[in-house]
């Protein structure tokens, strides 16, 4: 398994918003990760939390791009991806160091990101389901059946991504926890990881903090540390490949642990 440790260049995230905005900050908290052995850092410079309001792409642009610069400069080794739907923040992005472009959209939002990625041959993909958009997403999902309907919704997007050019071995895939899902339906995708798995792509798994945790433990978002490295660990035992978090710290002693049993 990877360790995507998350940093949040944003002034309204819902765990951790403006805590990285100024650049010191951010690149100290990025030279921390590496020491500890992150496998990747995704930074983002657009909330996605439920009922959030989309930033330009100019703003966007003006939060994440002096921040990759200044973490390409000091620490070329790092793999870096970007948390973008817009294809101008991808390509800038691409053009200084960054290896993975995580959509949420799976490349749904911007039809010109197909292109972006199609020109940067070597830059892998998280293609991720949500339903609706971040401000709609949570009034009112639905499912037929959740695992099913995201996993043909995602092998529809692999195979239009891969018939664009894109290699196979470029794509990850993600069944977006918290995107337009219901506390059942996060239960239910968590519970059929192994199903994900049958379209032989790396599996991207995130839930830190995520509010399904805290309704089902009462827990304020601050105290959901302990359930997210519960369930993150559960998501590794059923076959995740990846897992994007806050606790990077947690994240990395699970998969210590994991690799000796």
């Amino acid at each position: 398994m990877k360790v995507m440790a998350i940093l949040n260049i944003t002034p309204d995230s819902f765990s951790d918003g403006g805590k990285y905005i100024n650049i010191d900050i951010a690149l100290n908290e990025v030279e921390n990760m590496l020491k500890c052995g992150v496998d990747i850092i995704d930074i983002g410079g657009e909330s996605t939390r439920p009922s959030s309001e989309p930033v330009s792409v100019d703003e966007e642009i003006k939060r994440v791009i002096p921040v990759i610069e200044k973490i390409s400069e000091k620490f070329p080794e790092a793999v870096l991806s970007i948390d973008t739907y817009k294809s101008k923040v991808a390509k800038l992005a691409i053009e200084i160091g960054v290896k993975i472009v995580n959509d949420i959209s799976a490349l749904t939002f911007d039809p010109k990101m197909i292109e972006v990625l199609r020109e940067n041959k070597n830059v892998k993909v998280v293609l991720m389901h949500i339903q609706g958009t971040p401000k709609t997403m949570q009034l009112n999902p639905y499912y037929i059946n959740a695992t099913l309907d995201i996993y043909n919704w995602l092998k529809d997007r692999t195979e239009i991504t891969i018939n664009n050019g894109i290699g196979r071995d470029n794509i990850i895939i993600d069944p977006g926890i918290g995107f337009g899902k219901n506390l059942e339906d996060n239960l239910n995708i968590l519970k059929n990881i192994k199903k994900f798995k049958e379209m032989n792509f790396p599996v991207l798994i995130g839930l830190s903090r995520k509010s399904f945790l805290g309704k089902i433990l009462d827990l304020d978002v601050d105290k959901r540390d302990i359930a997210t490295i519960i369930a993150e660990t559960y998501s590794v035992l059923q076959g995740a490949d990846i897992i994007r978090t806050h606790n990077y710290n947690n994240a990395l002693q699970m998969k210590k642990l994991l690799s000796l049993l």
